[in-house]
C-alpha cells in the first residue's frame, strides 16, 4: 500500500485511514501520542505510558470529513510482570 500520510484527507478516508485525536487520560501523555492516523474501522486504541496501556474509545464521528475523529480515554491497566 502507498503512503497516504501526506495525501488530503478525503483520500485518506477513501484507502481506510483517518486522523483522531486522544482526549482524556493522564496530563503527562505526550502530545505526539495523542494525534494519529489509525484504520477507519479502529474502535479502541491503547497507549503504551509509563508501565501500562492508556485505553481509549471512538466517540462519534465528525460530520466534516477534514475534522479528525474523536477517541476517549476509557482507563488504564498495568502491564503484568
Amino acid at each position: 500500500m502507498k503512503d497516504v500520510s501526506q495525501a488530503d484527507p478525503v483520500t485518506r478516508d477513501a484507502v481506510g485511514v483517518i486522523d483522531v485525536v486522544l482526549e482524556g487520560g493522564p496530563v503527562d501523555l505526550p502530545a505526539d501520542l495523542r494525534s494519529r492516523q489509525v484504520a477507519r474501522a479502529e474502535e479502541k486504541i491503547k497507549v503504551l505510558h509509563y508501565g501500562g496501556y492508556e485505553h481509549f474509545e471512538r466517540g462519534a464521528t465528525p460530520l466534516a470529513v477534514d475534522l479528525p475523529v474523536v477517541f476517549r480515554w476509557t482507563g488504564r491497566t498495568r502491564i503484568a510482570e
